[in-house]
């Protein structure tokens, strides 16, 4: 399944490199309101006080369809908003909150997002099959 992500720093950028993910799409200014038509994982940073970045809520504008979950990075100092643009995201587009992790996560936050997205993959083509 591809992976869309937005990195404002850097940091999700690097947590999407050290995972591997093949299939992935990074979030700009020039992309963020083209359309994707295949289903995918969204990652994305928080900004200011618990924010959904402005191109990741455009590209969702566009694209709020195919999302099948949403994880998200932040720093732990934001107390309750830390990531919490996931679980806006979440919660708005009824979809699953993959995993938080802190800045650009620790070797288990990336371990762990690999297994959740290849879980992800098995159950939607679990359901693609069982839909026919």
């Amino acid at each position: 399944m591809k992976v869309v992500y937005f990195s404002f720093s850097g940091n999700v950028r690097r947590f999407i490199k050290r995972a591997e993910i093949e299939d992935a799409l990074e979030i700009t200014e020039q992309n963020c309101h083209d359309q994707i038509t295949e289903p995918y994982i969204l990652v994305t940073g928080t900004i200011g006080f618990g924010e959904v970045p402005a191109p990741v809520q455009s590209f969702l504008d566009v694209n709020s369809d195919n999302l099948q979950a949403v994880a998200a990075s932040g720093n732990r100092n934001w107390g309750p908003n830390f990531a919490k643009a996931g679980r806006t995201i979440s919660e708005k587009y009824q979809v699953p909150l993959l995993m938080k992790f802190e800045v650009q996560g620790s070797n288990k936050d990336v371990i762990e997002f690999k297994e959740k997205v290849g879980q992800m993959n098995e159950n939607y083509g679990r359901e693609t099959i069982q839909s026919h």
